[in-house]
């Protein structure tokens, strides 16, 4: 859409999520905004096919945001049109007895995308300086060698946890992985509204937890816990982006564009050339198929 500038939703200075909009419909029904999306979708699966062939990029979609935020339906509507081999979602979880053992960025890593793929991180590496840092016990859990405590759980080890995730995007983006971090700003009203319609339809009632509603009492030292997150670890190479999130349908519209308007600025990625030799034959390989009638 012509009217969604990039700039607009990528952060670039201090922020406070409270003075930020939840809400965007750019004046469109829930109709025109589907179709907007499945103009821009159509283009990122024709990117993606091209970007498969090139074979030097992948790109790393990741998206964070509270409970109920639109992260699920956001997938499965913006990648619909993408060849399945494509596209790969990663949904991060409390960490396996196995991934404990090993640091925190190790599960995000081998799941990074390949080159020619995207993988979309469904909850990311920030989970570990979010839900950790509003509950630092779970940091025991990781048996740091220096943390023994919680006192050891300080400013100084959220630093170095900032630095740590810097450096691990750095290298990754240094090394051809695209990187995309959309926070899903969501109103603390629409939550409410969102969780009761999972309590009121059978159907949503398997996505309902009583835990939803503990968290949401945390919902001020998430949103603090975000803001710094995101202030920290914001860069020109895996830069955030913060998306109102109340409408989906026009959410699902402002990530789509802002994916489409920086993946189509990579002049470079392009189908590769056939060999000289190959193309010069083209003609005789065809008439050699042709003659099999």
């Amino acid at each position: 859409m012509d009217n969604i500038v990039s700039s607009d939703y990528r952060v670039s200075n201090p922020i406070k999520l409270a003075e930020c909009s939840t809400h965007k419909d750019f004046g469109k029904s829930d109709k025109e905004l589907k179709k907007e999306l499945e103009k821009i979708r159509k283009d990122l699966g024709k990117f993606q096919d091209t970007l498969y062939a090139h074979g030097k990029y992948g790109v790393l979609v990741c998206l964070q945001g509270m409970d109920t935020a639109g992260k699920d339906s956001l997938i499965r509507e913006v990648f619909k049109d993408f060849n399945a081999r494509g596209v790969v979602v990663h949904s991060f979880k409390v960490p396996t007895p196995i991934e404990l053992r090993h640091d925190y960025l190790w599960r995000h890593y081998i799941a990074l995308p390949e080159r020619g793929k995207f993988s979309v991180f469904n909850r990311t590496h920030y989970e570990n300086v979010l839900v950790t840092k509003v509950h630092p016990t779970y940091i025991l859990g990781e048996n740091l060698p220096d943390v023994n405590g919680i006192s050891d759980i300080d400013e100084d080890f959220w630093a170095k946890r900032y630095r740590q995730i810097n450096d691990f995007e750095r290298h990754i983006a240094e090394n051809g992985t695209i990187i995309f971090k959309f926070f899903l700003h969501l109103s603390k009203e629409e939550q409410r509204k969102r969780l009761l319609r999972r309590i009121e339809l059978k159907e949503k009632n398997w996505k309902f937890s009583p835990g939803d509603l503990k968290e949401r009492k945390l919902w001020d030292v998430y949103q603090e816990c975000y803001e710094e997150a995101i202030q920290k670890t914001t860069t020109e190479h895996a830069p955030w982006f913060v998306i109102p999130a109340d409408n989906k349908k026009a959410a699902r519209v402002i990530v789509a564009s802002i994916l489409m308007d920086a993946l189509k600025k990579y002049k470079d990625i392009d189908e590769p050339e056939l060999d000289d030799e190959i193309k010069a034959n083209l003609e005789n390989f065809k008439k050699q198929l042709e003659k099999e009638k």
